[in-house]
């Protein structure tokens, strides 16, 4: 990271200089940056988009897991379902703003609808293609020993899934968290999008960027402290690598 901002530092005294409008050194951002958690008026943006992303993000966990559990063992829905859950993960989040704005207006409730779309497809198909990947000889040892179909799916399908599951998890949460940030930005609002969107109206630069940082930031930070902390213990407790 230090190596990234000398060379925006670099950049800027060589090509942009003090007079330029559109472009703002590191220094000045980053400090633009902690006035605005200090002042916690940063915090109050982020507190809102990350109960938003939460909601949204529950809603696409459990919707997306029986989807994949419907899909993986029963062939009625793999033939229904299947096919336009591959559509739904492939189409960009944004093309489902319009159809937010004319179902539920201009609200929160759009805003939840956008985050559950972008993300329910790739936990619908991680589960899915977890639960199909499950091998063989496990359910042959577990009918082996009287187990049910329940006790099957419960201690040896989902245990054997995770490490396919979780993979799904994090890519579901990246989608959920740019989808949010779309669906913000069409509605001002307290949260992230708003404060990226009140800086764009006061042409302040170096607020723009400050909150691109603190986007980026918090999406690094769930991704290495949360998911690919929890990815990494699975796999070495399933010995998988």
């Amino acid at each position: 990271m230090a190596v990234w901002i000398t060379i925006w530092e670099m950049a800027f005294r060589l090509f942009a200089g003090e007079e330029s409008y559109g472009f703002k050194p590191p220094s000045e951002v980053l400090r633009t940056l902690f006035e605005g958690l200090l002042s916690g008026h940063y915090l109050k943006g982020l507190g809102a988009s990350l109960m938003r992303v939460a909601y949204g993000y529950v809603a696409a966990l459990v919707i997306g897991t029986t989807l994949g559990l419907l899909i993986a063992y029963t062939r009625f829905f793999e033939w229904l379902i299947g096919p336009l859950l591959l559509g739904i993960q492939s189409l960009p989040s944004i093309c489902w703003l319009p159809v937010a704005v004319l179902w539920f207006g201009l609200n929160e409730k759009a805003i939840l609808f956008v985050v559950l779309m972008g993300s329910v497809g790739s936990i619908a198909m991680a589960t899915a293609d977890g639960l199909r990947q499950v091998p063989l000889a496990y359910q042959r040892v577990a009918l082996t020993f009287g187990a049910s179909w329940l006790q099957r799916l419960l201690w040896v399908s989902i245990p054997s899934a995770l490490p396919m599951f979780v993979s799904g998890l994090k890519q579901a949460w990246s989608f959920a968290w740019r989808s949010l940030l779309a669906g913000e930005l069409i509605w001002h609002t307290v949260g992230v999008g708003g404060l990226l969107q009140d800086a764009r109206d006061l042409t302040d630069y170096a607020g723009v960027f400050a909150v691109m940082i603190l986007i980026v930031c918090v999406s690094l930070l769930m991704d290495r402290v949360i998911f690919s902390y929890l990815e990494h213990r699975i796999r070495t407790r399933w010995g998988v690598r």
